[in-house]
């Protein structure tokens, strides 16, 4: 790892991505933190146009730094969606700088955007691990997690309604065969009693067999 001087007002450092480049002290917003350098690759050269690694900075269409070099200790400055600094390009004088857009607190790691062609490449592929990145994935994934309670919620609620609705079914279909079973043993007992007055056997006949049998008890007549 690169040897950094005690006045610099940064470390590198283990980051979420693996190694990054923290504040050791406050940096305000506008200051220079650190040059991108590296060897300067003509494009137009077959043998430099050649080159690829993951710390390519094109200055012009022609020109490009190779950052990969030891001693680029900016190449440690990782990628976000919501920097606290930014590349200032010097594309005559063919130099890239890093400087902050926000004040910067010590122990806060440093970062800018890559750009849109590095990010669908690089970085897209395997997802983005930056904090604002992680932090809205985050925030997602309890969205997600919420409204798949939300659902189950309802879910149960409906299934809670319809189990008392067919309770309630059951309870009417019940009642019901209860009534009607009352009713048919009342019918029953109708018929079989309308059955016996059809037979002979009214209420005047068996009062006269009543009224005959007492008669014949105390040894009367019984009176037709």
């Amino acid at each position: 790892m690169p040897a950094i001087s005690s006045n610099k007002p940064y470390r590198i450092g283990r980051s979420r991505t693996g190694l990054g480049l923290f504040a050791t002290r406050p940096i305000k917003k506008g200051t220079r933190i650190i040059r991108y350098f590296g060897p300067l690759l003509d494009c137009n050269k077959e043998k430099d146009d050649a080159i690829e690694n993951k710390y390519l900075f094109s200055l012009t269409n022609r020109w490009t730094i190779d950052g990969s070099v030891r001693a680029n200790i900016a190449r440690y400055i990782n990628h976000s969606c919501r920097p606290n600094a930014e590349s200032d390009v010097k594309p005559i004088k063919r130099k890239v700088y890093i400087v902050a857009i926000k004040n910067i607190e010590p122990g806060e790691e440093i970062n800018y955007d890559y750009g849109t062609e590095y990010f669908k490449e690089y970085i897209k592929p395997i997802g983005c691990l930056c904090a604002a990145c992680v932090k809205k994935r985050k925030k997602l994934r309890a969205e997600a997690r919420a409204e798949k309670q939300r659902l189950k919620a309802r879910a149960e609620r409906k299934a809670k309604k319809q189990a008392e609705r067919l309770a309630q079914e059951k309870a009417k279909q019940a009642q019901k065969a209860k009534q009607d079973a009352q009713a048919k043993r009342k019918h029953a007992a109708r018929k079989q009693l309308h059955g016996g007055y059809l037979s002979g056997a009214g209420p005047h006949k068996v009062r006269a067999v009543q009224r005959d049998t007492a008669l014949r008890t105390r040894g009367g007549q019984a009176s037709v």
